[in-house]
């Protein structure tokens, strides 16, 4: 078996494309530690009308309450399809920690 040499060129541009995956790679992950501690509690839920759902298969997802960087916004309800059968929606919630309040994302289960 006969091995083709690499240039000086190939070698750094390979090096360089390695070492910039190496970087997004450790940009990503960290992203999904940061929790935003909200001092002020947020306000009671709204009542929403929830109209027809679109088709048989739909769920009601509620809406909540999301923080701006300065306020509460009220973020509409809304008709989604599960991913798959039988998933449950767990809804979005505040949750007391570290001296404030932190949004739990809902999700399927």
């Amino acid at each position: 078996m006969q091995y083709e040499r690499c240039t000086l060129e190939e070698t750094l541009m390979f090096r360089s494309t390695v070492l910039a995956i190496a970087l997004a790679a450790g940009l990503i992950l960290p992203v999904r530690a940061a929790d935003i501690v909200v001092k002020i509690a947020p306000p009671h839920a709204l009542v929403e009308r929830r109209g027809t759902p679109p088709g048989r298969d739909y769920v009601w997802i509620d809406g909540y309450h999301r923080w701006d960087g300065n306020a509460y916004v009220w973020v509409s309800g809304r008709w989604e399809q599960p991913p798959h059968p039988h998933a449950r929606w767990v809804a979005h919630k505040w949750a007391k920690r570290e001296g404030g309040w932190v949004l739990v994302e809902g999700h399927w289960r």
